[in-house]
């Protein structure tokens, strides 16, 4: 039996040293509840667990400190790093839990995960609710809030600029609340800025301290709403400046960028 080996990445960075920390845990034999107590203890944004199956089927199992989670793109762009070689530019993997289908592609320096939009039915979004939600009784949204998912729903809403999106401290029980009732995993709050490149920031956590720092399912929802590629940058304001592209591929979205080895134990 090979050894359990655990390395720590960090994922769509702008440059090295930057990016959303991710564990990498493979030959792990571990249960679902040993798995959410070693994800607890070491306290990272993510934990992505490599399982293969005898007929060599790939599964990616993930865990935040806090819960299991059905996908989550910055530890997939991970694996992808140690997955994949020029030898080995692409593989089909699914997901632990739901089994969706992901296709891992190595163009380069770039890491791209390819996955399809899921079908959702639009909850009934009140006209006060976006205010509510930020906390800010008078913003003024450039777009119409809209719910849109590859993996993980998320309500996007359009704020005026950097300023704007920088200075949000919204209601996070209030959001986490409404997510829940709705089945929608946070709001992805973010602007247009003035090179026309987009600037965005996740809200899905109680504690203000572990807001996100590239959220990779929302970049590729928001690519597909838009119907178009996007460069989207996140994270600066946490010290982790990170930056996400998209393509558009038919009807399915590439979700790409940098991932870098940092240790392994």
């Amino acid at each position: 039996m090979l050894k359990t080996s655990v390395q720590q990445l960090l994922c769509f960075g702008i440059q090295a040293g930057t990016g959303n920390p991710a564990l990498v845990v493979q030959h792990d034999h571990q249960d679902v509840a040993q798995r959410q107590q070693f994800a607890r203890h070491r306290k990272l944004p993510a934990c992505v667990f490599i399982d293969r199956s005898a007929d060599g089927a790939i599964a990616l199992d993930y865990y935040y400190p806090h819960a299991r989670s059905p996908l989550c793109l910055h530890a997939t762009l991970a694996a992808a790093r140690l997955l994949l070689s020029p030898a080995q530019p692409q593989l089909k993997v699914r997901t632990a839990m739901h089994g969706q289908a992901l296709t891992l592609i190595l163009r380069g320096d770039q890491l791209y995960i390819r996955l399809a939009p899921q079908q959702l039915t639009q909850p009934a979004i009140a006209p006060d609710l976006p205010a509510r939600l930020l906390a800010m009784p008078a913003i003024a949204l450039r777009s119409a809030p809209v719910v849109a998912s590859v993996g993980s729903p998320k309500l996007l809403l359009q704020v005026a600029d950097s300023k704007t999106l920088q200075a949000l401290a919204p209601d996070l029980a209030a959001i986490r609340a409404w997510g829940k009732a709705q089945g929608v995993n946070g709001c992805y709050v973010w602007c247009e800025r003035a090179d026309g490149m987009l600037e965005g920031r996740n809200f899905n956590h109680l504690e203000p301290a572990m807001e996100d720092q590239a959220t990779g399912v929302a970049a590729g929802a928001l690519s597909l709403h838009l119907g178009r590629p996007i460069a989207l940058f996140q994270g600066a304001a946490l010290g982790q400046p990170c930056l996400i592209r998209t393509e558009l591929d038919d009807n399915a979205v590439l979700v790409g960028g940098r991932a870098e080895i940092l240790a392994e134990s």
